[in-house]
């Protein structure tokens, strides 16, 4: 069983994905290959110059996969609470995680189909949002979402922070303390 399960690997879910399995948690990455950052050409993300959509988003899985996340290409079609897990049925397999973030983009079905409660969104071409709190907490106890799914402005680096930010809120959950990530450059001298 995975601790964490990631739907869409985007800015936002690779973006959670890469934190849950740094922080040591077995993390399950599960995306489609169709999201809308595969059409983006980004000239204001913070740090680089000009990057294609595509890059974005294969650097993203590569860095999340490389800290121990396992990348699964298919579409999640039902997630059920089986226990204290959950029960991910994807188009040619099936998985189990305690904790499942959505990270789908302008994307809503799947989370509509399985209860998660939705209003309408405010960005330009959005037109549905999950209903989340402060920390990226829906309805349906265990289940997250994170990105433009759950309100984010639709700006890759923002969403990019907002998986970041979910991931590190569900860490220090399971945890029972603040979970900080900061990588520290080795002194020279």
């Amino acid at each position: 069983m995975y601790d964490i399960a990631v739907i869409g690997s985007g800015p936002a879910g690779a973006s959670a994905a890469l934190f849950s399995a740094k922080a040591g948690k077995k993390t399950l990455l599960i995306d489609n290959n169709k999201g809308m950052t595969r059409r983006a050409l980004l000239k204001n993300f913070y740090g680089i110059m000009e990057i294609n959509g595509p890059d974005v988003v294969d650097l993203g899985e590569k860095q999340a996969t490389t800290l121990g996340a396992e990348l699964v290409r298919d579409k999640a079609i039902d997630i059920q609470k089986n226990g204290e897990a959950f029960q991910i049925k994807t188009e040619s397999g099936q998985y189990e995680a305690r904790y499942v973030i959505l990270a789908t983009g302008a994307i809503t079905d799947l989370a509509e189909k399985i209860g998660v409660q939705t209003k309408p969104a405010t960005e330009p071409r959005i037109k549905t949002i999950l209903v989340v709190d402060m920390n990226g907490k829906t309805n349906i106890d265990g289940i997250w979402a994170a990105g433009t799914c759950a309100g984010a402005s639709v700006h890759a680096i923002i969403t990019a922070g907002d998986g970041a930010k979910v991931a590190i809120n569900i860490i220090s959950e399971i945890n029972g303390e603040r979970y900080v990530d900061h990588d520290v450059l080795k002194p020279t001298t």
